[in-house]
């Protein structure tokens, strides 16, 4: 850690944000305690004149973030999924922060390649553009593959970018770190884990083979998604540094004139967006995180088109199981199941009362389905609902408030292309179909031959380790009456295995 490098990056920090008049809007934000508020403003207030100005056109925190650079932009832009830490107010005015910056010329970007790829870039492109967007991270140019005449975008991280942002990261470690040693009371916050976090997401985009695999994955679940495509990545012209992949034809999904001149029904478009990013969340468990409109082209054939796979969402089986009953359960409005639904996923502590949390989330749904079609919004239960369970004690779930987030976005994006869109009917069938699938009668079976499969590639192993385990029982001088009870239960589970196993192969015979 290098402690002058810090103070000095901070100081420069607290400078810009007193300056852009930024400061009380984190504070508060954040809820900070005295301490940190005394250590922020002696900070900022005496070396204001040291702070970055920055675009007095934009909102404080956008642009004091804007102001001190990339990787204030990104800290910004992860924050942004994260309402639970800096509410729901900092987090809608972080979501559009952009991260557009003066693109580095065309001759580095070719030695980039060239030392990634290791051929020269006239070599693999028979044609290779200016840059034709450029972000805090990378840059992206058109060309053309010389072996094949396609199109492709090659997107290169900027030079340099690994160290600028390994610095910025170190001093936001430094900061957390005497948050957590001179403010106790400001621990609550974790923000030791929130860095980690924002370490965690930039070391997946500092490395492009890292987003390669991630578009790779996501391109095979939904390959027979209708309507649907990814460009496709080219392994051979991909690196750490570099990521090349096909060139995406079509017009903004927020320009609606432009798809309207394409002739595609928007209504019918919104409900697709919706829809393919609940299959994607809950079928597959895998889900573009960043779906909003300049990551989304609608092709000429009325194709949506996505792009930009940098921040991916992961859902569990499980969690998705929970996270699809509970949407189901507030759909029919049987809000004991929910309730139950959560007790039962351990969400909410045991010693918690599951009829006083149903009042509680009825008091947070019926408000909503009081309203006209066109007004419910998923996204604003969702964030209703973890106001309540943290109320109730539920420990904050980083995957669901990025799911949450991405909620926020996407209908969003679908609400702009039809604002009468009621979105329960779109989400209904989706979540009725996965509840058939994933909890119904089939999912049991499904899970029984799980189960099978498992007893099968261990029982040759079961006799060495149940005497293994006698042995070792024998060597702790275990009480006699404990060996008993321990073979009934083995018993009671083998045979709890072997039963599901043969009503499964019973059901495929």
């Amino acid at each position: 850690m290098r402690g002058p490098h810090n103070i000095w990056r901070l100081i420069r920090t607290g400078a810009t944000l007193e300056r852009t008049g930024a400061m009380n809007v984190v504070l508060d934000a954040f809820d900070a305690p005295k301490p940190i508020r005394f250590v922020a403003k002696l900070l900022g207030k005496p070396f204001m004149w040291l702070g970055y100005k920055g675009d007095p056109t934009m909102p404080p925190a956008t642009r004091a973030l804007t102001a001190l650079g990339p990787a204030y932009i990104k800290f910004g832009q992860v924050l942004s999924t994260r309402p639970d830490v800096v509410g729901d107010a900092l987090a809608v005015q972080l979501r559009v922060l952009q991260d557009k910056l003066p693109p580095f010329g065309v001759d580095v970007a070719k030695r980039e390649i060239e030392k990634e790829l290791g051929q020269p870039v006239d070599t693999i492109f028979s044609a290779f553009s200016e840059p034709v967007a450029a972000a805090s991270i990378a840059q992206v140019h058109k060309a053309t593959l010389r072996e094949s005449g396609e199109e492709v975008a090659v997107k290169v991280l900027r030079p340099g970018i690994e160290a600028a942002f390994r610095k910025d990261v170190d001093a936001f470690y430094f900061a957390a770190r005497l948050v957590d040693i001179f403010a106790p009371g400001a621990r609550r916050l974790r923000p030791i884990d929130v860095i980690e976090h924002f370490d965690g997401v930039v070391r997946g985009e500092l490395d492009l083979r890292l987003e390669s695999a991630s578009a790779s994955e996501f391109s095979a679940n939904t390959v027979d998604d209708a309507g649907f495509r990814l460009p496709q990545i080219k392994w051979d012209y991909s690196a750490r540094r570099v990521m090349t992949l096909g060139w995406a034809d079509g017009v903004s999904m927020g320009d609606n004139d432009a798809i309207d001149a394409l002739g595609v029904d928007r209504v019918e478009l919104s409900e697709r967006v919706l829809q393919l990013f609940l299959n994607h969340a809950l079928r597959d468990g895998f889900f573009h995180a960043d779906m909003h409109q300049g990551n989304l082209k609608v092709a000429a054939n009325g194709d949506i088109i996505a792009y930009d796979f940098g921040i991916m969402g992961h859902i569990d089986e499980y969690t998705r199981r929970v996270y699809a009953e509970i949407l189901f359960g507030f759909i029919r409005k049987d809000y004991k199941r929910v309730a139950e639904v959560h007790f039962e996923a351990g969400y909410v502590p045991a010693d918690k009362d599951v009829d006083e949390f149903a009042r509680a989330l009825r008091a947070v749904g019926e408000p909503i389905f009081g309203m006209d079609a066109t007004r419910i919004s998923m996204a604003r239960l969702l964030s209703y609902l973890f106001e309540v369970t943290e109320r109730f004690g539920m420990e904050t779930r980083t995957e669901l408030i990025l799911l949450q987030r991405t909620m926020v976005v996407v209908e969003g994006v679908a609400r702009s292309l039809n604002p009468r869109m009621n979105i329960w009917e779109v989400a209904s069938p989706i979540v009725t179909d996965y509840i058939k699938t994933s909890i119904g009668p089939r999912a049991v079976l499904g899970d029984l031959g799980k189960t099978a499969m498992v007893l099968a590639r261990f029982g040759p192993r079961l006799p060495g380790l149940v005497e293994a385990a006698l042995v070792r029982q024998a060597k702790d001088e275990v009480p006699p009456h404990r060996p008993f009870w321990r073979w009934i239960v083995l018993a009671g589970v083998c045979g709890m295995i072997g039963g599901g196993a043969l009503f499964t192969l019973a059901q495929h015979l």
